[in-house]
């Protein structure tokens, strides 16, 4: 067993796979340095409205990285983890890929061994062109759409997603259920959607408030609920929230609009674990 804090209460985890967001944030994170609306103001006060850029990882008896943003090696200081055993790509934007140098350190200093990285082919050479000087300690393997890969309990199908270019979903399976998590997509493509009907967990991109700007590869909020919903999600999260786009929202006000979802929907939080 293991806890989590957050809300300034203790979720106690059972045994087994876990997931813990290291940033649940758009692009330029919450609050925005540049920023003076409602919602990032309300972040400078409250560390519970603070979300920096998207990542997770997955724990059991090793640790598995989902992106790797900008503020790794912050996001991962927080969570306590002392070794990533590998990574996967959802795609190669900065907001996703920034912070991989934070793990050349890691890999020439203390694991002495290649890094197994596994992300599209489009995904791997964009990664490789940013970070060409690690090229010889990332051990890739390309994932085509619908592969899928086993390790430390957990099985991770690659799902193409409405996004760039040979952007993936993650759908894990476990012993105790199936969670997919899509940080950057707009309605899913067919076939995805019939893969993830009726997960335990959905938690999937919810960028805007108000107008969506970008519909082909992004949700609004009221977007991502509808298509959660629609899809039978058990708990559905949003994340990937600007709060800031088109109008800005406050955590306060987001949290009193989920509340006639009776808990079935749910904001994502920095540092928030949960079972898969």
């Amino acid at each position: 067993m293991s806890t989590s804090m957050h809300s300034n209460s203790i979720e106690v985890i059972p045994a087994g796979p876990t997931l813990t967001f290291l940033g649940t944030g758009a692009g330029c994170g919450v609050p925005a340095f540049f920023c003076n609306c409602a919602a990032c103001e309300e972040a400078r006060r409250d560390p519970r409205a603070r979300r920096g850029d998207c990542g997770v990882i997955v724990r059991n008896t090793e640790t598995t990285l989902i992106d790797t943003p900008p503020d790794l090696r912050h996001q991962l200081e927080r969570e306590s983890a002392r070794h990533i055993d590998r990574v996967l790509w959802t795609h190669c934007h900065f907001d996703h890929l920034g912070g991989l140098g934070e793990l050349e350190y890691m890999v020439r200093l203390s694991a002495m061994e290649n890094l197994p990285c596994f992300s599209s082919p489009a995904a791997r050479e964009g990664i490789l062109a940013e970070f060409h000087y690690m090229d010889d300690i990332l051990a890739f393997h390309d994932l085509a759409p619908f592969d899928a890969v086993s390790f430390d309990g957990v099985r991770y199908t690659a799902l193409p997603v409405t996004h760039a270019p040979g952007t993936y979903g993650y759908l894990m399976e476990t012993d105790r259920g199936r969670t997919f998590y899509a940080s950057d997509t707009g309605r899913l493509p067919a076939e995805t959607a019939e893969r993830v009907r009726g997960c335990d967990t959905i938690i999937m991109d919810a960028t805007f408030w108000g107008r969506n700007w970008s519909p082909n590869a992004h949700h609004s909020v009221r977007e991502c609920i509808e298509e959660g919903l629609e899809l039978e999600a058990g708990t559905l999260y949003l994340t990937h929230l600007a709060m800031h786009y088109d109008t800005p929202i406050t955590l306060a006000e987001l949290e009193a609009y989920l509340a006639p979802y009776e808990g079935r929907v749910k904001v994502a939080a920095d540092g928030l674990s949960i079972p898969i």
